[in-house]
């Protein structure tokens, strides 16, 4: 740890057999001596090699979530232009993904624990497994546009307020097929940052956002060409266009770069291809990570489904809460986030791969532990610096201004403000809670599952329920939800904390069972 702490580039990927040479300090290998005399070589190779570190990754993965969520925020101000009562329609959007990431989250949050693994599974091994798990992805996402599509009437009734439901399911039925395309884009996202690639998801990211902008602008913003009058459903096929694009590219791409890998660092022609051996040992994992997704998203969605039913503004204000919290707020967490499951899948491969092959309860040692969790640690400090500035910003200055230009009415933004001041501090917690959480995700899913199992059945199904049964007024529905999803960020951080802590003891007294370790050809 003193090496690392005292190197340029500390948190670099721990080195496999088949890697990429990595250079933790500012001194070259022996092989690329011959490259040294060269300021410019030497400058080409530390920014490829930026890739494989903590603050390399971290910076590509803040492009890559800041785009599409500043983008997520322009789509509301095209659409409060064009029609202001519909603006709560383009969170159908919205919802279909929150549906949708519970395949999302299945076998792609897999790819930190099993494709991570550098130290104990060869290079062909972990592409066999990526391309598996884009396929199995495409397929389902596939699927599931199919039965959105056939479903639009019945979502449509759940998740769009009565007053625009009708004219509201055309915007389903286009939205739809964004299961596709996320199941694509996450999918090579979640393999591509596991195999140190993280400008992959920035490419895709950077597609998209340029491609939405450059025909929303032309074709229905104020300036846009032509005599004719846009609607939303022109924004909705534009989008839809565009992250098809920006995943396909993405997958493209992704091809590409596994293909050129290959050749770098093995003699063998044989062609890698996703096979059902591969498909197995991801669906072990993701057994856990489906079933948390499956558990956390079906609550939300229910609950949301209350706030809708109080009337269109409730339910617009909702939406543009939401995406302020997302096109704001969970930015830096999410790509802090994204950088702390990379390092901690690397470092636990390394350490699983130090103790005994037959080993299924292997103790570790404090060192050990502080290694393992040390990404996160710093991730967990750089997300309450941003935060809390962040929050009390918005909190003074500038939520009601900036969800009334998302919203173009003075009642919603008055909502959204309220809903803000009422639950902002809580979001100190989130972000709290988002690192400590991808400790158990990129090391043990099963206990990630645990206290995600926590925090829903204790806390969040109680409320649903009771949001359901007891029907509220407009005028104090607010103090129930703050209180719910207000309390629901600060219950799971300290949930979680109380987890992470257990599980800590338990791996140091060699109680935690774990898979059997990988051979390299595996």
């Amino acid at each position: 740890m003193k090496r690392l702490r005292n190197s340029r580039y500390w948190y670099s990927m721990l080195p496999g057999k088949d890697s990429e040479p990595v250079v933790s300090d500012s001194r070259v290998d022996g092989d690329e001596d011959a490259e040294t005399d060269s300021e410019s070589d030497e400058r080409h190779r530390l920014l490829h090699q930026s890739r494989k570190t903590y603050w390399g990754s971290l910076g590509w993965n803040l492009a890559a979530a800041l785009l599409p969520a500043l983008y997520s925020t322009l789509s509301k101000l095209w659409v409060a232009n064009l029609d202001a009562s519909h603006v709560v329609t383009t969170d159908v959007y919205t919802y279909i993904s929150t549906v949708a990431e519970v395949l999302n989250e299945g076998l792609p949050r897999t790819a930190w624990l099993i494709i991570g693994d550098e130290d104990n599974r060869s290079l062909r091994s972990r592409i066999s497994l990526s391309y598996t798990l884009v396929v199995f992805q495409t397929l389902m996402g596939l699927i599931m546009s199919i039965v959105f599509v056939a479903a639009a009437e019945s979502f449509a009734a759940s998740f769009v307020p009565r007053e625009v439901r009708q004219s509201s399911l055309n915007y389903v039925r286009v939205s739809a097929p964004v299961a596709l395309s996320s199941a694509i884009q996450v999918a090579v996202s979640s393999c591509t940052r596991a195999l140190d690639k993280p400008d992959v998801p920035f490419v895709i990211s950077l597609i998209g956002v340029v491609c939405n902008i450059v025909l929303d602008f032309l074709i229905i913003s104020n300036f846009h060409v032509g005599s004719f009058k846009p609607t939303i459903l022109m924004q909705a096929g534009i989008r839809l266009a565009c992250d098809m694009t920006s995943a396909l590219v993405g997958l493209g791409y992704f091809i590409y770069l596994a293909t050129r890998i290959q050749r770098q660092h093995e003699e063998s022609e044989e062609r890698v291809r996703p096979n059902i051996k591969a498909l197995i040992v991801l669906a072990r994992p993701a057994m856990y990570t489906f079933t948390e997704s499956a558990i956390r998203n079906a609550l939300y969605l229910w609950i949301v489904s209350t706030i809708i039913g109080l009337g269109q503004d409730y339910a617009t204000a909702w939406g543009v809460f939401n995406t302020i919290r997302w096109g704001l707020i969970m930015v830096p967490v999410q790509a802090l986030q994204n950088s702390t499951l990379t390092f901690i899948g690397h470092r636990w491969g390394h350490w699983r791969k130090q103790k005994e092959a037959g080993e299924r309860k292997p103790a570790a040692t404090w060192k050990d532990v502080k290694t393992i969790i040390r990404p996160a640690i710093v991730s967990t400090l750089l997300s309450i610096a941003v935060e809390v500035p962040l929050c009390l910003f918005l909190s003074f200055w500038g939520m009601k201004e900036f969800a009334y230009y998302l919203s173009n009415s003075d009642e919603v933004a008055r909502i959204t403000r309220t809903m803000w001041r009422n639950i902002d501090w809580c979001y100190i917690f989130y972000a709290i809670d988002y690192q400590l959480a991808a400790i158990l995700l990129a090391t043990v899913p099963r206990w990630y599952l645990y206290q995600s199992l926590g925090s829903n059945f204790l806390w969040m199904l109680p409320w649903a329920i009771v949001v359901t049964v007891v029907k509220m007024s407009q005028t104090e529905a607010w103090k129930f939800y703050s209180i719910i999803f207000g309390g629901s960020l600060v219950f799971s951080c300290l949930n979680v904390a109380l987890v992470l802590g257990l599980w800590i003891w338990r791996l140091m007294q060699g109680k935690v069972r774990l898979p059997p370790v990988v051979t390299r050809t595996s």
